[in-house]
């Protein structure tokens, strides 16, 4: 499964970022090879769009799922809408959050108004 990791570095040691829009690098990690592609996050800094802008980029990237700390209500609809799932919570280095998802320790978002 290819897997998308916000974060503040670009290796599997590196932290996360809690931030979905703002992170300073979207890691894709295929979860049975462990193999890392680093994207970074050109509109990190800009001033209004940043979910959307970085739902649309991950999405396009061929992300099955996001893990992050915390992902909004309309990245999480652009996200949706691009076949990608959302885990919220993440916390630590990549390497850790990964074998969070892997024990079903993140929680899944929902988008507003669908029941958990």
């Amino acid at each position: 499964m290819k897997v998308c990791i916000t974060a503040h570095g670009e290796t599997l040691d590196s932290p996360i970022d809690e931030r979905f829009g703002r992170a300073e690098y979207f890691v894709l990690v295929d979860t049975e090879t462990m193999q890392p592609e680093v994207i970074s996050n050109s509109k990190a800094q800009d001033a209004h769009g940043v979910g959307i802008a970085s739902g649309s980029l991950i999405a396009s990237a061929g992300a099955e799922a996001l893990l992050t700390g915390h992902c909004g209500p309309k990245a999480l609809e652009v996200l949706a809408a691009g076949g990608v799932r959302v885990y919220n919570g993440a916390r630590g280095t990549i390497r850790e959050t990964i074998e969070a998802f892997r024990r079903g320790e993140l929680s899944e978002a929902a988008l507003p108004g669908e029941p958990r």
